[in-house]
């Protein structure tokens, strides 16, 4: 078997959203389609998901949330500065503006990240393969100083990083969402010093933000991984294969497959969100485990992988 150009890790986010989640995750990854999955805690099926990726010995992480449904520290549920009147986080932009205006106490984000990390080990037993976090928030101003912290205390030794190669060449995305994205963009370059200085690592390339949803393909899979097998990083875990000249290029795949959520059952307090809701999800479910995008990670010379295998 050739020696592979590229390690990737696929990571199914949002594990424990809801059991139609849970369920299109687990089949993904039994077709081969995912080689991990990222948990969020404080959602409506987290224990089963846990239960699930014991089952079915799937690495596992923590997709620390901060801005969906409600927190997991008990006493940061009904008077703190990271919920609204209704005990509910502000949501992925209400969290960002209310960082902007330096109403977020940083001290209760600790608090609620340490909480989230416990209710992780108490669910599968053991600490996560990596932590990233849910909508980007661990690289904001601020927070990502508190979530390298805590990383480091508690031993986790991979992130996220959140800056895709040729992101800024997408036609397709809309407006809004490209200029989203390049706001992640300019928070995760901003976060690698902070991250490095904690020893913390994360892939030479993350890819996803490009292939989301609708706009997964075969031919968007593929211009992602050219965009990434170009890629030569100084980052710490590109390692060389024996007998090659060049390093084996490391990659972490951020996807969303599953079935769509019923109205009224998910999420992770205030029940599923739109996105949850839709067809895109079994689309990406679709895609992850169709035979073409299986053969072109052959072709590629594509491996897949958990983060405890870089």
């Amino acid at each position: 078997m050739p020696l592979p150009r590229l390690l990737m890790v696929i990571t199914g986010d949002d594990f424990g959203y809801c059991s139609r989640r849970n369920q299109g995750i687990v089949d993904c990854f039994l077709a081969g389609g995912i080689s991990n999955v990222s948990l969020l805690v404080n959602a409506s099926a987290a224990k089963e998901a846990a239960g699930l990726a014991g089952r079915h010995k799937i690495p596992i992480g923590l997709h620390a949330n901060l801005s969906e449904g409600t927190p997991v520290y008990q006493h940061l549920q009904q008077i703190s500065t990271l919920v609204n009147p209704q005990g509910f986080f502000h949501g992925k932009m209400g969290f960002r503006q209310a960082l902007e205006k330096g109403q977020l106490s940083m001290n209760q984000v600790e608090l609620e990240l340490r909480a989230q990390v416990r209710r992780f080990i108490e669910l599968t037993g053991h600490l996560p393969h990596h932590m990233d976090g849910h909508q980007h928030v661990h690289v904001l101003p601020d927070v990502r100083e508190v979530f390298a912290q805590v990383l480091s205390d508690v031993r986790i030794p991979f992130t996220r990083v959140p800056m895709e190669p040729g992101l800024h060449s997408c036609p397709w995305l809309p407006a809004h969402l490209h200029t989203f994205y390049m706001e992640v963009e300019k928070d995760a370059l901003d976060s690698i010093p902070v991250f490095k200085h904690h020893g913390i690592r994360w892939p030479d390339v993350y890819l996803g933000l490009s292939t989301m949803g609708q706009n997964m393909s075969v031919s968007s899979l593929q211009r992602a991984l050219k965009q990434a097998l170009g890629t030569r990083t100084s980052n710490t875990i590109s390692r060389r294969s024996p007998g090659l000249h060049q390093p084996v290029v490391t990659a972490e795949l951020m996807v969303h497959p599953g079935y769509p959520s019923h109205p009224d059952e998910g999420g992770c307090g205030e029940g599923p969100d739109d996105f949850s809701q839709s067809a895109e999800r079994e689309h990406e479910l679709n895609m992850l485990r169709s035979p073409s995008v299986l053969e072109l990670y052959c072709q590629e010379g594509v491996q897949l992988c958990g983060f405890r295998d870089l």
